[in-house]
């Protein structure tokens, strides 16, 4: 997981969408305005405490992923996979997240937390360093895992939610922690007691928390 710090950028996009900024904060409307290929840039306030299609879709449009069947390179360091599949519609997404965290008893908004902040709900996505798929998994952990195919949506949930799972296991069940390891790896988390000193981990740690308590407070 330990992605560069340049994939900062999209995950303050991502939060932005997601519900980590102060929702207290005026948003300027963007009204006309247009991203990568021509795309409309969504308005978070005109999305915020929308169900979560609506955020999926959001996201994706405001990284440039327009034509369902073509894979559009998005902002910071993830891009493309050589000849991906089409994009995965958000009620697929929703449920295979739902399935992976039946099966490994996460619950299913952190585990959309997580993806909206890996790779905002690209399942084509692969970053600087070689993450891959809708989690981000590195080709080492996805094969300790028995993922085969990262690209795959449904292994890469998989995968992904089996991950955090250990993770938690790890960690006593501490959310923060978890997913600060999920970002720098457990080593890091234990070496310094806590989520480590990187700027990177610790926005990623305070993005991740927003979309999770966002997503919670969406679901009935």
């Amino acid at each position: 997981m330990n992605i560069g710090s340049d994939i900062l950028a999209i995950q303050q996009r991502i939060a932005a969408i997601t519900g980590a900024l102060d929702p207290a904060a005026p948003v300027p409307p963007v009204t006309g305005t247009t991203g990568p290929g021509g795309l409309p840039i969504v308005d978070p306030a005109q999305v915020a405490g929308t169900p979560f299609a609506a955020l999926v879709q959001a996201a994706l449009a405001n990284a440039g992923i327009g034509d369902p069947g073509q894979a559009a390179v998005g902002a910071g360091s993830l891009g493309a996979a050589p000849d991906a599949p089409a994009m995965v519609p958000p009620a697929e997404i929703n449920r295979l997240v739902g399935m992976s965290s039946a099966q490994w008893n996460v619950d299913p908004n952190l585990v959309k937390a997580i993806i909206a902040n890996e790779s905002g709900f690209n399942a084509n996505a692969t970053s600087d360093v070689g993450a891959q798929g809708l989690m981000q998994l590195m080709p080492a952990t996805a094969a300790g895992l028995g993922v085969s195919d990262p690209y795959d949506p449904a292994q890469n949930v998989w995968g992904g939610t089996r991950y955090i799972r250990s993770m938690l296991d790890r960690f006593d069940g501490n959310v923060p922690l978890a997913v600060a390891a999920y970002n720098a790896g457990p080593g890091a988390v234990e070496k310094y007691g806590g989520v480590p000193p990187y700027a990177q981990t610790q926005n990623y740690v305070q993005n991740v928390l927003a979309s999770y308590q966002k997503y919670s407070r969406q679901t009935p």
